[in-house]
């Protein structure tokens, strides 16, 4: 008998430990790999320069900033990637919605014609 609650408390914590494993995974493997940088200062040869975190949330940043995902970064710089937001589904705004947008080109929100 003391066998089989040795087996079970054993069973028991290797479980656990797994549900903790699959958490932890979902959770670091859920958000791509996502930089801010400034979104006037692409190069042919480099793609956008990562700038401050700080410059993707606050409004007065003075640079045009916006989240980027993915892509290769190498040296300040980050090419390869998006500013979508891969595989999400509801459509909804990309890490809380705090990017800041300028206007420019595509800049727009509205719909044009008529």
């Amino acid at each position: 008998m003391a066998d089989v609650r040795r087996q079970l408390r054993s069973g028991t914590v290797v479980l656990g430990g797994m549900g903790l494993l699959a958490a932890a995974l979902t959770a670091c493997s859920s958000d791509p790999d996502k930089r801010c940088v400034d979104r006037d200062s692409y190069r042919a040869g480099k793609g956008y320069q990562v700038v401050s975190d700080k410059n993707c949330t606050s409004t007065k940043s003075t640079v045009d900033a916006g989240y980027y995902y993915g892509g290769n970064k190498r040296s300040g710089w980050v090419k390869g990637g998006s500013f979508t937001k891969s595989g999400g589904g509801s459509g909804g705004s990309s890490s809380g919605g705090h990017s800041v947008h300028r206007g420019g080109f595509g800049g727009g929100h509205g719909s044009s014609g008529g």
